[in-house]
């Protein structure tokens, strides 16, 4: 008498949200060591008909992005499932790197999709701390070890390392990007690789994403009005618990921050 249950079909879901890394004083962001149980567990339901990941992420740690999208093909290909991925308000920089371990790709008409690149940002003290009398005396042992810092005139060679460094970067978030779609890409590479971000809409035009829709309304369409769509969250630590309801609010000031100044790249 219960063998209509046998007939539904099931998807494993998994929720990713947030920047990608270590981010602020409890490192609350999207990270490897994180998510790793959690995708594991959505894979080895045997019974799934597919993995569906919602991603809503500005970006981050360009290797936590490539761990994470490693992890994913790694396990769609280990147990044989389909990867649809599903984007909300923003899959920008890492977050879209993630995106593109999806077999497909959707997204809100919204959404903010893109920003291939690779960026670095710092302020510049050296007028600052000349204006105020204090001197800056660094000691170290290796010529470059002080690359970059914030109260000394740049350099230039210093400016063409980290500018290397950044191409390499940016070669491999391409690689992936064309690696995950293809033929579908229907822009020149200049245009596409040059980190601007679009629109939903424009996004699909362009050949990043595949179509328009959200989560509930892809999988029913799928896999049937019954779909039972299994949830995979990540588990919080007892430590995290009682960090997350404590009354600290000079530390959750500064996570918010941190991750504020990344999210706001995209308006939001």
């Amino acid at each position: 008498m219960f063998s209509f249950l046998k007939k539904k079909k099931i998807v494993s879901h998994i929720k990713l949200s947030g920047v990608i890394g270590n981010v602020g004083k409890f490192k609350q962001g999207i990270d490897f060591a994180g998510q790793e149980e959690m995708i594991l567990k959505a894979f080895s339901l045997k019974k799934a008909q597919c993995v569906a990941i919602t991603i809503n992420s500005p970006g981050g740690s360009p290797v936590q992005s490539h761990l994470i999208y490693n992890l994913i093909r790694h396990q769609a290909k280990k147990n044989k499932k389909k990867v649809i991925v599903f984007a909300e308000d923003v899959a920008a920089s890492g977050g879209y790197l993630i995106a593109c371990a999806g077999d497909e790709i959707y997204s809100n008409t919204s959404s903010i999709i893109g920003s291939i690149g690779v960026i670095y940002s710092s302020f510049g003290f050296t007028d600052l701390i000349k204006k105020i009398g204090v001197q800056r005396r660094i000691y170290t042992a290796g010529k470059n070890k002080s690359t970059l810092d914030p109260f000394v005139d740049e350099k230039k060679e210093d400016i063409e390392r980290l500018k290397s460094i950044q191409l390499d970067l940016h070669k491999d978030f391409i690689d992936v990007v064309e690696k995950s779609r293809g033929t579908k890409l229907k822009k020149n590479e200049a245009e596409l690789f040059s980190g601007e971000f679009w629109s939903g809409s424009k996004a699909k035009e362009l050949g990043l994403i595949d179509e328009i829709g959200d989560a509930n309304q892809i999988l029913r369409e799928k896999f049937g009005e019954d779909v039972v769509i299994k949830k995979f969250e990540k588990s919080k630590s007892w430590l995290s618990k009682k960090l997350s309801s404590s009354n600290n609010h000079l530390d959750q000031l500064a996570n918010l921050l941190d991750e504020r100044s990344v999210w706001q790249r995209y308006g939001l």
